[in-house]
């Protein structure tokens, strides 16, 4: 289902329209702008707290950006920015007349009911943003529902992460060695030290989960895969919810948005988060 949606929310921060959205609000640079519109829904939230509840990201990676970026502007306006750009992000891309049609208020009525579905007990983004107003448009409710369903995993994950013994840059460390990511992109897109990143590669040596070329041996995989099956438990309550049938019409219905997104600019591939942003699955 993440491979399915995600992309629908993740113009959030890639689409050019945010971008805009931002730099009309005075934001400096791409940290800026992602820290307000993730992090708006929390209030005026300190750095501690972003850092903690977003994990991977350098203390002081958070602290470049915030609490400035709630001098810039106050959250309500970021709230209002990213609907404001994801509205036009996707009427822009996919279409108004798609977007009016049946197939997106049919796929914005079950996100919403997986939505509404997610236990937000002890899950403080996927609550923060439960507690928004859903907006009218259909579309944007689907971007909305999708937007708690993703923190709600997000949390999940944390938990699912914080049990396995993984602090924030060695689930980086893990996760770069799993997917054959560039590590030293995206140690620097978090903002940690090369020495940093060595110490927790060797962290996880110590523990048996790295061999000596640093990629990941069977307790190293074997624990990945437990925190990925960890996850996906923790966020099936949505999909048990609104039932496999339901579930696998909104892949359906979501997979044509998804591939108008991805045939214009609503993402890049080499993202400044280092996302992978995956096809829908089909």
């Amino acid at each position: 289902m993440w491979r399915a949606v995600e992309p629908i929310h993740a113009v959030t921060y890639f689409a050019p329209e945010s971008k805009a959205a931002c730099d009309a609000l005075g934001t400096r640079g791409y940290w800026m702008s992602y820290f307000g519109l993730r992090a708006a829904p929390l209030g005026a939230a300190p750095p501690e707290l972003v850092t903690a509840l977003f994990y991977n990201f350098h203390p002081a990676h958070v602290a470049r950006a915030v609490p400035d970026v709630w001098a810039v502007a106050p959250p309500e306006r970021y709230l209002e920015a990213r609907l404001e750009a994801v509205d036009a992000a996707l009427r822009r891309l996919v279409g108004p007349e798609v977007l009016a049609g049946p197939e997106v208020a049919e796929a914005a009525s079950i996100a919403r009911a997986a939505a509404l579905a997610a236990p937000t007990a002890g899950r403080a983004l996927a609550a923060a943003n439960a507690a928004l107003p859903w907006p009218d448009a259909p579309h944007l409710v689907l971007w909305q529902a999708q937007t708690v369903l993703r923190e709600h995993r997000g949390d999940g994950h944390v938990a699912a992460l914080l049990t396995a013994g993984l602090d924030p840059l060695e689930a980086l460390v893990v996760f770069a060695a799993d997917l054959g990511l560039d590590a030293a992109a995206l140690r620097l897109r978090r903002g940690w030290s090369e020495q940093e990143w060595d110490a927790a590669v060797g962290r996880l040596a110590e523990r048996g989960l790295l061999d000596a070329a640093g990629a990941l041996d069977e307790e190293g995989r074997l624990l990945r895969a437990e925190v990925e099956a960890h996850t996906d438990a923790l966020a099936d309550v949505p999909w048990l919810a609104v039932g496999a049938e339901r579930a696998e019409r909104l892949v359906e219905l979501a997979a044509p948005l998804v591939a108008a997104l991805a045939a214009g600019d609503g993402f890049a591939p080499d993202n400044p988060m280092g996302l992978r942003l995956l096809p829908a699955a089909g």
